[in-house]
């Protein structure tokens, strides 16, 4: 438990995530019921029955994941305040969850009940699970204009629910309708819902920008408004697979359109998810208009983001700081647990010093380097010229290991510290992650291109390893002893991570459009490209 505790700050932004997602899920499947499947019929039947199992499973993951949300925080609230239960009860954030389950555990059970009626009367918990999200929301926190912010974040949760949260049930729809001209006129539907959503969310979106970052300054010099870069960046992805499938649905026959909104679909479901764990990292963040000093100003960027040669050369262990390799020697020895670290991230609140930058220089650059292998290897391979060229995802694996051994010098085989036991510091447990994510798409995707398995599943798991390591990547938070140090290591990754997310659901839609669609070949080209671009990126970052 108290290992557990240790990593809550990471944990509590994939919890808040999962939250969100849920809630997503269950809403929208609640409006696609009662707004796009409005028409009785034997077909429409079918497919509501199967939209009802799944709202009730999104219902039941929400709230046991607000349970758990409320437990992990009364938990560290009780250890850290030494507060009772009883105390603790009171607070915010537990009335908000209790809220949220009662709300979820009744759309469970409306949902159960047999009808001839309608399902109106689930929008009621839907709202109350709204209202539960909100009341842990910045808005709730703001002592000015609290009222008219409190009504934009649940017009901006709620038009994200009905779009992002809607777009599975439209493919379970699609995938059970039988007839053609059907599965059309609900693609229509839904089209235009998510037109509207878009519609609310976007102004919505807006105001919430200007209230909590406040200034184009703040956008950019501080981790709230790069995080809110990166999400309009993501959101300005979706609404391009948005306009596809809106064209399909407008301009082809119903015959031919089926196969590629599924397609879509699915690649926006992803990047979709992808938003809402944005959305969860805004919240453990404060807002960029209360944080007015030691914010990164462009010029600060620009000389940091300078093209400059990569370090080709490490430091040593011994020139790390000796006070704390030391402190982490002796607490390792004494059998007690030591998470900090000398590497970006785990500083504490001690500035790195030039050898930790160096030593993390040097692990991106060669790090760039053979991610930049990868994708040129990718593109020559699908070129056809050079058959060995095939075997360019065993590449993957030299950066695994790389990324085992470098990563953390704090923990074997380099310090001092075991293996397992610096799993409680959540930066080198995601760290351990990415190595895992990292082999896994190494393994599988050299299976795929050299014709070992023949499995079309086996095939899709590169593009969502990517995906997820990219979203993953946006919930990386750096703690450097430095605010502006902080914000420009955002800065640098919040381009890799679009770039995953970008380069995963490109392969995917690669694999999964028709062959007649033309998008499918720029897809092709896309998502090698991107992963170039994550090693030129990685190649060029700087910390002195």
């Amino acid at each position: 438990m108290a290992r557990l505790l240790q990593i809550f700050g990471f944990l509590s932004v994939l919890f808040r995530g999962a939250i969100l997602t849920f809630q997503s899920l269950a809403i929208g499947g609640i409006v696609f019921l009662v707004f796009v499947l409005r028409r009785a019929n034997q077909e429409s039947d079918a497919i509501k029955r199967s939209c009802l199992r799944w709202i009730r499973r999104a219902a039941i993951a929400l709230a046991i994941m607000q349970i758990s949300y409320v437990l992990a925080n009364s938990l560290i609230l009780m250890q850290s305040a030494d507060m009772t239960f009883r105390q603790v009860s009171g607070a915010n954030f537990v009335i908000a969850g209790a809220i949220g389950i009662a709300s979820a555990i009744t759309i469970v059970i409306l949902s159960s009940a047999r009808r001839s009626r309608g399902y109106s009367d689930l929008l009621l918990p839907a709202a109350a699970v709204i209202a539960s999200s909100v009341m842990t929301s910045h808005a709730m926190a703001r002592l000015e204009y609290r009222a008219p912010l409190i009504v934009f974040t649940a017009l901006h949760q709620s038009a994200t629910a009905v779009w992002l949260g809607g777009l599975p049930y439209l493919l379970i729809a699609i995938r059970r309708a039988t007839n053609p001209d059907f599965a059309r006129q609900m693609s229509a539907r839904f089209s235009q819902l998510a037109l509207s959503s878009v519609a609310v969310l976007a102004p919505a979106g807006l105001v919430l920008g200007y209230a909590y970052i406040g200034s184009f300054k703040a956008a950019y010099g501080t981790s709230y408004g790069a995080m809110v870069t990166a999400k309009v960046l993501l959101f300005g992805l979706l609404l391009s697979l948005g306009a596809l499938n809106y064209q399909l649905v407008r301009g082809s026959p119903a015959c031919s359109i089926l196969s590629s909104l599924k397609r879509f679909g699915e690649a926006e479901i992803g990047i979709g998810i992808t938003v809402i764990l944005t959305a969860a990292s805004l919240t453990s963040l404060p807002p960029a208009a209360d944080l007015t000093r030691d914010r990164v100003s462009a010029s600060e960027i620009f000389t940091r983001m300078a093209p400059r040669p990569p370090r080709l050369g490490s430091p040593t262990i011994e020139e790390l700081p000796e006070d704390v390799y030391a402190a982490q020697s002796k607490a390792f020895g004494a059998g007690a647990l030591s998470t900090e670290s000398f590497v970006p991230g785990q500083a504490g609140t001690r500035p790195n010093t030039p050898a930790e930058k160096a030593w993390s220089e040097y692990n991106h650059h060669w790090a760039g380097i053979l991610v930049l292998a990868v994708g040129l290897l990718a593109l020559v391979a699908q070129a056809g010229h050079v058959s060995c060229a095939r075997h360019w995802p065993l590449a993957f694996l030299g950066l695994a290991v790389f990324l085992f051994l470098r990563s953390d010098p704090e923990v074997w085989p380099l310090g001092p510290n075991g293996f397992w036991v610096t799993f409680a510091d959540p930066e080198v447990l995601l760290h351990r992650i990415f190595v895992l994510l990292v082999i896994g798409l190494a393994v599988f995707e050299w299976l795929v291109q050299t014709g070992r398995v023949a499995s079309p599943n086996i095939r899709l798991v590169f593009p969502v390893l990517v995906g997820v390591s990219g979203a993953l990547l946006l919930t990386h938070s750096h703690t450097l002893g430095n605010i502006k140090e902080e914000v420009l290591a955002e800065l640098s990754h919040i381009p890799l991570a679009i770039l995953a997310v970008a380069a995963g659901w490109s392969r995917w839609l690669e694999l999964r459009l028709p062959a007649e669609n033309r998008t499918r070949n720029a897809m092709a080209r896309l998502w090698p490209a991107c992963i170039v671009l994550i090693g030129a990126i990685l190649l060029n970052y700087h910390e002195i």
